[in-house]
């Protein structure tokens, strides 16, 4: 894929390479290649390298681990959207006989299963996938280290019964369903399960010298799922573009936005640090913004894929090396470095193309107890209701056709808001999820729980 630098500005352009010049050179690694991803398609491509002459492009193949995880919990929201499962469906409904059937598949998605972080010994990334040819060797005799539901648990051995989920309803292999359902239709033809040239070779290298060690390359067999494919930035560019718009060939906006929806609970540190999981996901808030993505790793290989929906800003990174340059921090840098220097310019307003003087009676001001709020109608016939000043519960509304309304989000999420009418036909109150909300603070027309005093409001002289 051919990109064009000159889309962004001269200053931006040097920064980026400035950024992944100082993670090549601190973090000592062979290789590193980035690029970056705005208005749904790559703008900037990066590559540092110790080996004089020519440096990786946007073809070349690194290994790109844990980011597998995220293709495939699209194969599985595929499977989901056309009516083959519900994410709340207990794995041995679809997969009996695993040992591991109690979690569901939105619990396998987002590490809460309870599950083992790893396979039982040996170390998997580095040995031969023969030898775990089955479930029952991928899972040991005590697959479970939680609780199910109750923690996230990041756990590989969870991905590798989901790649066994998707291969047993469409009867074909997971690499096979990948390709046909994802790779090819979304242009993705330098990703694959095994290395095809060029490639990068993957390397450890020495914590106390300036030294390499070429790392083992072993095929995964069963653990494929969770950390196999190859990939470039090209291609991840790609990737990192429908993540954030979806692609109605694969999955839609809505399905792709509830991957990026917080799904698991957040440990103690995960609290501090703003992290946590979707489905297939990671979810973080960092300097101000929030970035959704996944990160990867194998011996030899890191990746990451960081995605700003608000600044319509991703960016990919992959190096050859076990350890060094912390590529999340690298991908989040690159991401706010566009995002300042250039930054998102909005849509214009436009005004809406019907008013429906029964919704724009429900816009304006309205209280809750003495709590002034605003209730706004958005271009996209959405209800946005948030309080006028400060902080405090705010959602967006659906309209259900039939003069009710149903919340999408924070506190209020599946609430329903009803306008209710007086006599005369005029919107006397709302109610929302049993809280009443009138024109007045404690309007004493409005049937307001506990009533209102009939003497109304007073000075501190009648107190």
């Amino acid at each position: 894929m051919t990109t064009s630098q000159e889309e962004l500005l001269p200053g931006t352009r040097r920064a980026l390479v400035h950024r992944i010049a100082v993670a090549q050179a601190e973090g000592r690694a062979p290789s590193l290649v980035a690029a970056v991803v705005r208005g749904g398609r790559a703008v900037w491509h990066g590559a540092r390298t110790s080996v004089d002459g020519h440096g990786p492009d946007e073809n070349v193949q690194y290994r790109i681990g844990s980011i597998t995880k995220t293709f495939t919990a699209v194969l599985v929201l595929r499977l989901r959207d056309e009516g083959l499962l519900d994410l709340g469906d207990p794995l041995e409904k679809h997969l009996p006989g695993t040992g591991a059937g109690e979690a569901t598949i939105a619990e396998l998605l987002a590490h809460t299963a309870g599950l083992a972080a790893e396979s039982p010994a040996p170390w998997w990334e580095r040995t031969p996938g023969s030898l775990r040819p089955g479930l029952s060797d991928v899972l040991g005799e005590q697959p479970l280290r939680h609780p199910v539901g109750r923690r996230h648990h990041y756990s590989n051995p969870g991905y590798t019964l989901l790649g066994a989920l998707v291969e047993e309803l469409r009867g074909a292999p997971w690499e096979e369903v990948l390709r046909a359902e994802v790779l090819e239709p979304l242009g993705l033809g330098r990703t694959s399960a095994q290395p095809r040239g060029p490639h990068a070779g993957g390397w450890a290298v020495h914590p106390w010298a300036d030294a390499l060690l070429p790392e083992p390359l072993e095929d995964l067999g069963r653990m494929a799922p969770a950390g196999q494919l190859w990939s470039t930035t090209g291609d991840l560019a790609r990737f990192a573009a429908f993540l954030a718009r979806g692609d109605e060939r694969v999955l839609s906006a809505e399905s792709v936005r509830e991957m990026r929806t917080p799904a698991a609970p957040a440990e103690l540190a995960d609290v501090g640090d703003g992290a946590t999981y979707g489905l297939g996901m990671q979810i973080q808030h960092r300097d101000g913004r929030l970035l959704a993505g996944h990160s990867g790793s194998l011996p030899g290989f890191l990746a990451n894929l960081t995605i700003s929906v608000e600044d319509d800003v991703a960016a990919v990174v992959l190096a050859n090396c076990t350890s060094g340059p912390l590529l999340g921090a690298v991908g989040a840098d690159l991401v706010r470095i566009v995002a300042e220097a250039e930054p998102r310019i909005p849509e214009p307003w436009r005004p809406l193309a019907e008013v429906e003087p029964a919704v724009l009676e429900l816009a304006g001001q309205w209280y809750w107890g003495t709590h002034a709020f605003a209730l706004r109608v958005s271009a996209d016939g959405l209800l946005s209701l948030g309080p006028l000043t400060g902080g405090g519960r705010r959602a967006r509304f659906r309209s259900n056709g039939d003069g009710t309304w149903t919340g999408l989000e924070g506190y209020y999420a599946g609430e329903l808001l009803r306008p209710v009418r007086g006599p005369d036909g005029a919107v006397s109150h709302l109610d929302l999820g049993s809280f009443v909300f009138t024109r007045q603070p404690y309007a004493p027309e409005a049937p307001v729980p506990g009533g209102v005093d009939p003497e109304g409001w007073r000075g501190i002289g009648r107190v």
